[in-house]
């Protein structure tokens, strides 16, 4: 660990233990230092109580203090450190109805979802693994902690959470963790729609995005989510944004724009893209205009979905190639607008003038006319004069 926020966590423990507390790095940031894989957040657990962290440390904001979490801030940035804690019931299958501040690291590491997250670090390089953690990672093996029912019915996302590392790390998933979420399928309905999509976000970008699907289908948790599931589809897809990866689903799914923007509450402008690569992969061939229209990003995605659907496609450097090769990029570029055509015309505005700037830049577009005043003026004289 040596990157900013890395040096700052260090800072934040040593300061603790120079205070007579214990503080370890958890997490996360631990399971992916031991993977190799890079990592961002970076989360402090100590047995001392949020105001002794607050004590501590000069500046602090209080991000979740009724569940032991301060903020505290070192040279810009922002290290969460929480106290050592256990819960009681879940009533809502998401947040605990009690938090209960412990002094024991292994009590606050026993309700954690997964082993190979349940592990923690001590400033000197320590590993702390009380339950295998380390043995899951070497095997590949994604393992509730403890009971896996008790583990989801505490937070039912766990069980899609499980099928997204499986996803992202290319790892099996335990046959009794798997079993459980087999029993406990239904309980995703509850989990709100805002949860799924962020997981989801994750799960269709990640390296290993069929295995995913596969487990989502063969848990049955499939059948009880919006949209189509089915692994041979993903078998060869890798999408490099969220925002691709969303219109893919969308048209495996046989779901608009609409319909799968209302199904997991994606933005506007998520819709919008879904909106474009579903037309663009439905065209038999791309017209000239749609070069012009369309951004590269969503040229380049909807070829990528076409390759991954088997139906005929480009060359990313065909399309770029076609982009670029255009008399214009954008509309701003014509060296005319509607003050020139209204003066041509010894006219006023109305509906004429919208329709006549539409013809000259799709005439621009296509090579029929030159971007130029003189040309353009000679045009315009011909097809709005007479």
């Amino acid at each position: 660990m040596a990157s900013k926020a890395s040096m700052a966590a260090l800072h934040v423990i040593t300061q603790l233990e120079q205070a007579g507390y214990e503080a370890v790095f958890v997490g996360g940031a631990v399971r992916d230092e031991l993977l190799g894989r890079p990592f961002h957040d970076i989360d402090v657990a100590t047995n001392a109580l949020p105001q002794d962290v607050k004590r501590v440390f000069q500046k602090t904001i209080d991000v979740g203090i009724e569940h032991g979490t301060v903020l505290v801030l070192v040279d810009g940035e922002g290290i969460e450190v929480t106290t050592y804690r256990t819960e009681t019931t879940y009533s809502d299958g998401r947040r605990p109805d009690d938090v209960l501040f412990v002094r024991e690291l292994r009590e606050d590491l026993q309700r954690r979802d997964f082993t190979m997250n349940a592990l923690a670090k001590r400033a000197n390089g320590d590993i702390l693994d009380y339950y295998n953690g380390q043995a899951d990672l070497q095997q590949r093996m994604i393992r509730a902690v403890g009971e896996p029912a008790a583990r989801f019915e505490e937070d039912a996302l766990r069980m899609l959470r499980a099928i997204r590392f499986a996803a992202q790390l290319g790892f099996t998933i335990e046959p009794m963790t798997f079993n459980a979420i087999q029993q406990h399928a239904q309980k995703i309905t509850a989990i709100s729609v805002e949860r799924v999509q962020a997981e989801f976000d994750k799960m269709f970008v990640a390296p290993h995005v069929a295995t995913g699907i596969h487990y989502l289908v063969e848990s049955t948790l499939a059948a009880q989510l919006e949209g189509h599931f089915e692994a041979e589809q993903w078998r060869h897809v890798i999408c490099e944004t969220t925002d691709i990866a969303w219109a893919y689903f969308a048209i495996c799914s046989n779901m608009d724009a609409t319909a799968i923007g209302k199904a997991y509450r994606l933005s506007n402008k998520q819709k919008h893209f879904i909106r474009d690569v579903q037309y663009l992969v439905a065209a038999p061939r791309w017209d000239v205009m749609d070069y012009f229209r369309y951004d590269i990003a969503v040229l380049q995605a909807a070829n990528d979905v076409k390759k991954w659907r088997n139906l005929p496609a480009l060359t990313a450097e065909a399309i770029a190639q076609a982009k670029q090769a255009l008399p214009i990029q954008q509309k701003e570029q014509l060296v005319v607008n509607g003050q020139h055509f209204m003066m041509w015309r010894d006219a006023t505005r109305g509906p004429w003038l919208k329709e006549a700037l539409a013809q000259l830049l799709e005439a621009v577009v296509r090579g029929e006319v030159p971007n130029d005043i003189e040309h353009i003026k000679e045009w315009y004289s011909r097809e709005w004069n007479n």
